[in-house]
């Protein structure tokens, strides 16, 4: 398991990189943690170099939170709305959350956009809000860029350090791997059966 991602992750480079941290914030499923994890991994096998995988992987999150951003700056609240009750089944993503991020962002202010990139749940959501009201593209690609990076140097640092830990326990790491993609899986398929079209 642990090689076959490698492997995926080998063949694609950089640009395969750029692809799916872009995903990543676009579609739930997608997980950064595997993607710049093994990122990490290779670094430290000397295949990957740590700042070309820790910038292009960066900018690929910077991509992905711009087409919500762009969603929300172009269109108004009940064009989100809409849009929301059309797809949102399918990208895991419930009106009330973008309620719950839009307070977010109006009791915290911009910063809140640095902050969330730490948060598994709010960190791609905020950006609808963002862009909603009008933050300004600089400041949104500049906190976006900063957090994402912070948190793409820890996931690019953990990779390393579990890099030599891969083959001694390999096989306890491909079941865990196995087994939180499983549970990646099961949680999307509850929320896409669960979603609800709240207009509230």
């Amino acid at each position: 398991m642990t090689e076959l991602i490698l492997d995926v992750i080998r063949w694609g480079g950089y640009f395969g990189i750029f692809i799916l941290m872009a995903l990543e914030n676009v579609f739930p499923p997608v997980p950064s943690e595997i993607i710049m994890g093994f990122g990490g991994v290779l670094v430290e096998r000397g295949e990957f170099s740590f700042w070309p995988l820790l910038i292009i992987g960066t900018a690929g999150t910077l991509v992905g939170n711009l087409f919500w951003y762009w969603l929300g700056r172009r269109w108004s609240e009940a064009q989100l709305r809409a849009f929301i009750m059309r797809w949102g089944r399918w990208l895991t993503f419930e009106w009330k959350s973008f309620v719950g991020a839009r307070e977010t962002f109006r009791r915290h202010g911009e910063w809140i956009v640095f902050l969330l990139r730490f948060s598994p749940v709010l960190r791609t959501i905020v950006s609808l809000p963002a862009g909603l009201a009008k933050m300004s593209l600089w400041r949104f690609c500049l906190f976006t860029f900063l957090g994402s990076l912070v948190w793409n140097t820890a996931l690019i640092l953990g990779g390393q350090f579990l890099s030599g830990y891969l083959e001694e326990y390999e096989t306890i790491i491909s079941w865990s791997i196995a087994a939180g993609l499983a549970v990646g899986v099961v949680w999307y398929i509850y929320r896409v059966v669960t979603w609800r079209r709240s207009e509230t």
